[in-house]
């Protein structure tokens, strides 16, 4: 056969239906199977995301930066950034630069060491672990000391010294000072512990106690606050601070049993509780023997006042690299909790026998 008739032959072969339900129009194009329409995707599965738009394609080198740059991102937040936020101030010289005129000098104190710690070296207990400040452990116990103190002294101003007496009304700045201050101090904007909902921070509410302490000063400068200059309230009050002493002591007591040979996390952590602790103590009662130097001065109450001010000095001044924690029968080394513990009794003892001389 000849070829160009075999070409013929095949060539009409393929134009034949392949099924039945194909049909040759005129001009031989086939039409589709359902009744002649060309088939078309849904309009919306135009939109179907395809996997493959999110699958990672990192390679092995762009990886390796990326793990480069992470760990460099971690040491300068926490080993840069978490280092220039720590301080540890404990000035033993720190008061207030301004006191008002006919005010008081311990509450100008206190106010100004809240001021201190909240404004100038910003409050660092609630911070979250993101934070530069989130890897820090000795700076936000030693706030946390000194935050237990100033709420201590501002509850007994309410109590017993802000007031004429027992019976009369509270001062109402005192009042909102000292529950201002009685908030826990690691408290941030969001506690899933409490509540899913926004929760107001700790140094937020510390603020509003610090307005109240220096608005009850104004007014006690002005005349419009009481403040009592007795030999009892001094001696009440005297008598709870040495009380929060004695309950400190107590956990130096707990933490000596804890942690493996001469290091513990609990025994680092309650010293630096402490050291914030007599450290406003010990800067807020240098103020009130200001204070109450007029009742000081008249039962020769001078020596022994200071020397329970050199020991909670010397408490606080205490300056370990590391906080050992040495058996204290057994071990060659250190025990920096003991020793801190003496010079708070030693403060205790003092006090009371402040407290004794007032009582008579």
């Amino acid at each position: 056969m000849p070829a160009r008739l075999c070409f013929k032959i095949r060539k009409e072969a393929t134009d034949v239906p392949t099924t039945p339900q194909d049909k040759i129009v005129p001009n031989g194009a086939k039409t589709a199977p359902n009744g002649g329409k060309t088939a078309r995707r849904k309009w919306w599965r135009r939109f179907k995301p395809r996997l493959s738009w999110f699958r990672p394609r990192l390679s092995w080198r762009s990886g390796k930066f990326l793990v480069v740059g992470l760990s460099l991102a971690i040491i300068v937040n926490y080993g840069v950034f978490g280092l220039m936020k720590h301080e540890v101030d404990a000035n033993p010289e720190f008061q207030a630069i301004v006191a008002p005129a006919n005010g008081s000098a311990a509450v100008a104190t206190a106010a100004a060491l809240l001021d201190r710690e909240l404004n100038v070296h910003g409050w660092t207990p609630n911070d979250p672990f993101f934070a530069p400040s989130g890897i820090l452990d000795n700076m936000p116990n030693f706030q946390i000391g000194v935050i237990n103190a100033v709420g201590r002294f501002s509850f007994e101003m309410l109590d017993q010294i802000g007031r004429r007496s027992g019976s009369s009304s509270a001062d109402p700045d005192l009042e909102r000072a000292s529950g201002f201050l009685q908030y826990p101090p690691n408290i941030w904007l969001w506690e899933p512990s409490t509540s899913f909902l926004p929760s107001v921070p700790s140094e937020r509410q510390y603020l509003q106690g610090l307005a109240a302490l220096q608005s009850y000063n104004t007014r006690l400068a002005r005349g419009q606050a009481e403040f009592e200059l007795r030999n009892d309230t001094l001696a009440a009050a005297l008598s709870r601070i040495s009380d929060d002493l004695g309950s400190q002591t107590s956990l130096i007591d707990q933490a000596q049993d804890t942690g493996w040979w001469m290091f513990s996390q609990a025994a680092d952590d309650v010293f630096y509780q402490n050291k914030g602790m007599l450290y406003a103590y010990d800067v807020i009662l240098e103020s009130l023997g200001e204070d109450y130097v007029k009742v000081i001065d008249e039962n020769n109450l001078g020596q022994i006042w200071g020397q329970a001010m050199d020991s909670l000095r010397l408490g606080s001044q205490l300056r370990p690299a590391i906080v050992l924690n040495g058996n204290l029968d057994r071990s060659i080394f250190a025990n920096h909790l003991a020793l801190q513990g003496f010079f708070m009794k030693r403060a205790i003892l003092q006090l009371e026998e402040v407290i004794g001389v007032l009582a008579i």
